[in-house]
């Protein structure tokens, strides 16, 4: 066998798993010797006590020592090493069935950059008794799969499942970053954005047949670090959208409270004026966060360029942000001067509450607008600098 001219690297990441291990490696190379694929097995170590390495050295598969813990590590250390063309990797727990390599292999073999096995029955896959938890199967994962779909476009029913395959070439292409159990998922995310070609091919998922100690998912944990990266990698979902809803629920509170309006025997006055200021406060911050966020992942290649952002940028500048700050600044100041005015022809005495507060709330609101926007724009400055380079 030729090892500079591999098709097929299977990589497994391993921590302490003796009571799998062998039978892991021992399906991958009969799947390969039985379809005659150039193929080789790749033990991503990440730190094994349990005489993991020697299992697998045994058993003719090659033995990567990745000192850096974490899943993300070992299979980045795993991938690096990988000779073939294609790399599937699958974890080491024989809950996957490497004898079904050759399924990936036919798809990979079709041109897709990424072709991703789906354990659940809405791709065509199946689980076995015992295999998966009651609220992994019927809850976080499809509720997971779906939000993948929808806010990145990713073709996928299974976005948890670790058994896939892909082109080396493809994923060098991705500049990985995630170390730990989000590994996968931003995979997933990141193939998709950069408009690669993604397959899907349907699993069997078999019960975890370790003995020794626990598997090392945790349902809460995992389901919280899954959805914290989520909305990292969507600005839009995390900022733009919900900063959207508050400022037009501010501009709607204003519309209403200005004029003293009734909404359903309520009459809407100063305290709805306040209540309708903290939300366009917080949506002008929330908007700009989502400009923040997005032009720093592009800036760090988490994301690929976006003709929207190169659309803003040929509308907006610093000047024009001072501009717009400074104008909203002024007409803050101005409302709070008519407010001082009023007082001062009352011999600054009491003023009507409703009235004055019409006129203050409104004048602070703009001048926390105004210099929001004046120093959002010198930090969109500063962050282009970076875009352009």
């Amino acid at each position: 066998m030729n090892e500079n001219n591999l098709e097929l690297s299977v990589v497994m990441p391993c921590l302490n798993e003796a009571d799998t291990l062998e039978s892991c490696i021992a399906k991958a190379k009969d799947a390969i010797a039985r379809h005659e694929i150039q193929g080789e097995v790749v033990i991503a170590d990440n730190g094994s006590t349990d005489g993991s390495q020697a299992i697998a050295e045994r058993l003719g598969a090659r033995v990567v020592n990745v000192i850096a813990k974490g899943y993300g590590n070992a299979l980045m250390g795993g991938i690096a090493s990988a000779r073939g063309r294609f790399v599937i990797m699958g974890d080491a727990d024989d809950s996957y069935d490497f004898l079904e390599i050759p399924r990936f292999v036919d798809e990979l073999r079709k041109g897709p950059d990424l072709v991703q096995g789906c354990r659940l029955p809405s791709g065509g896959g199946k689980i076995l008794p015992g295999a998966m938890p009651f609220l992994h199967r019927w809850w976080g994962n499809p509720m997971f799969s779906f939000m993948v779909r929808t806010m990145f476009k990713a073709p996928v029913h299974d976005v948890y499942c670790g058994m896939r395959g892909f082109t080396k070439v493809a994923y060098e292409q991705l500049d990985m970053r995630c170390t730990g159990m989000e590994f996968a998922t931003e995979m997933i995310i990141k193939t998709s954005r950069y408009k690669m070609n993604i397959a899907e091919v349907p699993i069997t998922l078999h019960p975890d047949g370790r003995k020794a100690h626990a598997p090392h998912l945790k349902t809460f944990r995992d389901g919280w670090r899954t959805l914290r990266f989520f909305l990292m990698c969507s600005p839009r979902w995390l900022f733009l959208i919900p900063g959207i809803c508050m400022f037009l629920g501010g501009i709607v509170g204003y519309a209403l409270a200005m004029p003293g309006a009734q909404l359903f025997g309520a009459t809407l006055d100063a305290h709805t004026l306040l209540v309708a200021s903290l939300a366009l406060l917080l949506g002008h911050q929330a908007i700009f966060f989502a400009i923040f966020a997005k032009m720093f992942s592009i800036n760090e290649r988490l994301m690929p360029e976006d003709p929207r952002m190169n659309r803003f940028f040929s509308v907006f500048d610093l000047e024009k942000g001072l501009l717009l700050g400074v104008a909203a600044v002024l007409a803050g100041f101005g409302l709070l001067g008519w407010a001082v005015l009023t007082w001062r022809t009352s011999g600054f005495g009491q003023l009507s509450y409703a009235y004055t507060m019409r006129r203050v709330i409104p004048g602070v609101v703009l001048a926390a607008l105004g210099t929001q926007t004046i120093l959002s724009s010198f930090v969109i400055s500063i962050l282009s600098l970076q875009r352009r380079r």
